[in-house]
């Protein structure tokens, strides 16, 4: 039988108008996708991370929906089988057949099936006890979108719109620890960006955990582009108090809980999202539109700081906003509803000297001419693909067509220049990290199908501030895994 490139299928053969390069790249990040399944999900390393992480499959299944739905429907869906009884979406599903040592925190640090019985953590698969950015709701719209036909006869939104729907109300409610109607997080690892500069005043609040484990990272990842010892001791201490609280958001003395502003923002676009879900279905989406705008003025009131033209984290230890400049900070621009002079500060911040890195086009996680700024370190100065495709999609949403199209053009070259890399050196245009890295090689292919046209809006309909620019018409709905 011919393999899935060989056949003629959108994968085998381009557009007419496709360029060489552009095809190259699609069959790249394909092969990246394919070689990164294992059944059931999509790892985003077979060497550095070889379980499911939860951001990185809702950016997996944005890609793979221009390959296979179903495929991407089930990406989704086996991270739903992890999700927990209280609605929280843990930020690794675990694979069983992957050794403990493989990774660490690996399960039997987490213990969730038994440390988070009383949280309503699931008997199996094994989950850690933390979350991530809530991408999931906007990542299950466009996978809809993609195959409208075959979501139905699947009943893939009915399946997933109650569990998404209680993923967010564990957010408003259980996370709300600031009282100021925006989700906190309690670990670095929530927010996505680990090792950013924004952490590192509530982490020295943080006595770090006795050398008892061992990282597996180091033993595939440069030590000087990974977090310090010192910070992966304060990791450690925090997971493990909080697991010894059972994972409960009230009983645990948090030591580290802060706003932040890229995590609230994909929050509102997820409310976005889940309305449009619930009148699809037949059901009144008003309740979500309604937190999504509210949302949306808790993030400017709490989080926008007008001097420096930036969102920044809320520190709920002492009520402050930390006197930190990263890209977190313009990952709002994906909300469709921010006041015209914010949108205007922050897309001149992103165009001036704190973010422009003309080795690469890319957007750097930290301010380049900030004190904390390492090129290489992880989330202290690298450029990644997956904040890159956040910030042109905001770009977009905001009527900045050009700008969105140069930093589009430049995520494809990057991709496709270093290999599908993990992160890039912003100042050298060095790949870093993990290769054939899934999130780059998926949103990759997102923007290689992506156009400055917000796409056909159906009769009746206004443009679809969700969508913006993803709801172009696509043709392969063959399964992958045939």
């Amino acid at each position: 039988m011919k393999s899935l490139l060989d056949r003629q299928t959108p994968l085998g053969r381009p557009a007419p108008t496709a360029p060489a390069d552009h095809l190259t790249l699609r069959r790249g990040a394909a092969r990246v996708l394919l070689g990164n399944w294992t059944g059931a999900s999509t790892v985003p390393s077979r060497t550095l991370y070889p379980h499911q992480w939860s951001w990185d499959s809702a950016f997996v299944a944005i890609g793979l929906r221009h390959l296979s739905v179903r495929r991407a429907q089930q990406e989704l869906e086996s991270l739903l089988a992890g999700q927990w009884a209280d609605g929280r979406i843990p930020h690794i599903v675990f694979n069983p057949e992957v050794p403990y040592g493989a990774y660490f925190p690996s399960p039997d640090f987490w213990q969730s099936s038994r440390a988070g019985h009383d949280a309503g953590a699931p008997a199996a698969p094994e989950t850690s006890g933390i979350v991530q950015p809530p991408v999931h709701a906007l990542a299950a719209w466009l996978v809809h979108r993609a195959d409208p036909a075959e979501s139905a006869r699947r009943g893939f939104l009915s399946r997933v719109l109650p569990r998404l729907t209680a993923w967010h109300d564990y957010l408003l409610t259980r996370r709300d620890l600031g009282g100021g109607g925006l989700a906190a997080v309690v670990h670095p690892w929530e927010p996505g960006m680990d090792n950013s500069p924004a952490w590192d005043r509530a982490l020295a609040r943080v006595e770090p955990a006795a050398d008892t484990f061992r990282r597996a990272d180091l033993d595939h990842g440069d030590p000087a582009d990974r977090p310090t010892d010192l910070d992966y001791g304060r990791y450690v201490r925090l997971a493990s108090t909080y697991r010894a609280a059972g994972y409960d958001d009230r009983a645990t003395t948090h030591r580290f809980a802060l706003e932040d502003p890229g995590f609230n923002a994909l929050l509102v676009t997820g409310e976005l999202a889940l309305a449009r879900m619930a009148d699809h279905l037949g059901h009144d989406g008003s309740r979500h539109t309604e937190r999504a705008a509210e949302l949306t003025r808790r993030l400017v009131d709490r989080l926008w700081d007008d001097a420096a033209g930036i969102f920044r984290a809320r520190d709920l230890a002492d009520d402050t906003l930390v006197d930190h400049t990263g890209v977190a900070g313009l990952l709002p621009l994906v909300v469709p509803g921010l006041p015209a002079d914010v949108v205007r500060a922050l897309t001149d911040t992103l165009d001036g000297p704190r973010f422009q890195a003309p080795a690469t086009g890319l957007v750097p996680s930290n301010d380049l001419t900030g004190p904390a700024f390492d090129a290489t370190r992880y989330w202290r100065g690298p450029a990644w693909f997956n904040t890159a495709w956040l910030v042109e999609r905001g770009l977009r949403t905001h009527g900045r067509g050009a700008r969105a199209r140069s930093l589009r053009e430049a995520v494809v070259a990057e991709a496709g220049r270093t290999g599908f890399a993990e992160y890039v050196d912003p100042l050298t245009g060095e790949g870093r990290g993990a290769r054939q890295f899934s999130w780059s090689a998926a949103l990759a292919l997102d923007l290689l199908h992506t156009g400055d046209d917000p796409g056909p809006t159906p009769a009746g309909h206004a443009p679809d501030p969700v969508l913006t620019g993803y709801d172009l018409p696509l043709t392969d709905q063959e399964e992958l895994s045939r």
